[in-house]
């Protein structure tokens, strides 16, 4: 049996390792052939010798990632495991760029290769479309950037929308006002603006208009300048819903949209818009589409394993 030794000289190995050896544990997983032993500032490795060089090259690219960024869990050990270059899980120069400096300290910044793909996209692109299945930040990295934009004066106004009641918007049978009705359809929406702006300052944005959060509905007839307007879970609008909000498009303005054409709630015999507007619009300049996958989920680990059982039952039927 052949044998590997690693020493751990420009990192702290306390923190590489994990509390209990929680990092190393989960190296382990993705080497099931391998003994591996962590003790002090050393890895030591048994097995077979191609299996030894596949380790060396992988810790090494862990070692890099973490000397460079000082963190190391799941979801970055399992980039870097199963990636085929360090493209695939490593950030461009200026990827550690903070979006928004959150509530009580919290830095907002692209936490996966394909939500900075996002970030660069929106840089570059007036309209965005990020597609991608829940977890993946779509709309959390799309709320950054629009509280950016508004902080460093680039919009006016941030205007975000979803259709509501699985795009039907009939809101008339819920109780209470317009508000009260609308809420819980916009609430992924709140949850990210309240983590990025301080609760006081957010409701007076609110208050004045500065934010709009609205259903789809109320776009109609308007027109969007000077704003950084996200059109979240796209894949319930109708060719029509989806036509309007895209010529709603003024001066000055940014459109994200997000969805994820595997969550589609319509009728049956009803085509998304998402689906349609991704076909017609895909080779238009200055419209980006950006793809994110289950390597982006930052939610719950089980995020990942449900989205794969449910990927299997789709691909069978």
């Amino acid at each position: 049996m052949n044998e590997l030794i690693l020493e751990l000289t420009e990192i702290s190995p306390r923190e590489f390792f994990g509390q209990q050896n929680r990092n190393i544990d989960l190296i382990k997983k993705y080497f099931p052939k391998l003994k591996i032993v962590a003790r002090g500032n050393k890895i030591k490795v048994y097995g077979d010798e191609e299996l030894l060089e596949e380790f060396d090259n992988r810790m090494d690219m862990l070692t890099s990632h973490f000397a460079k960024y000082n963190k190391l869990d799941e979801n970055i050990i399992e980039r870097v495991l199963t990636s085929n270059t360090p493209e695939d899980y490593e950030s461009p120069e200026n990827s550690g760029e903070v979006l928004v400096h959150g509530v009580n300290g919290r830095l907002i910044k692209a936490q996966t290769v394909n939500q900075r793909k996002l970030v660069d996209a929106a840089k570059n692109n007036d309209m965005v479309f990020a597609i991608g299945p829940a977890g993946t930040g779509k709309t959390y990295t799309g709320v950054a950037l629009a509280v950016k934009a508004l902080k460093e004066k680039q919009v006016k106004r941030i205007i975000l929308t979803r259709p509501a009641v699985e795009a039907g918007e009939n809101l008339g049978f819920l109780p209470g006002d317009l508000k009260e009705k609308l809420d819980p359809y916009m609430q992924p929406l709140y949850d990210g603006l309240r983590d990025m702006i301080p609760a006081e300052k957010l409701a007076h944005l609110l208050e004045n208009g500065t934010i709009q959060i609205a259903p789809l509905a109320f776009m109609r007839g308007r027109t969007l300048d000077n704003a950084f307007v996200i059109l979240d879970e796209g894949q319930n609008t109708t060719h029509a819903q989806m036509k309007m909000f895209l010529t709603r498009m003024g001066k000055n303005a940014k459109f994200l949209i997000t969805g994820d054409p595997g969550q589609i709630d319509l009728p049956r015999r009803v085509i998304s818009g998402l689906k349609e507007a991704l076909l017609i619009l895909k080779n238009t300049p200055g419209i980006a589409i950006i793809h994110l996958d289950d390597k982006d989920v930052i939610r719950h680990k089980l995020v990942k394993k449900v989205i794969d059982a449910y990927k299997t039952i789709e691909h069978q039927n």
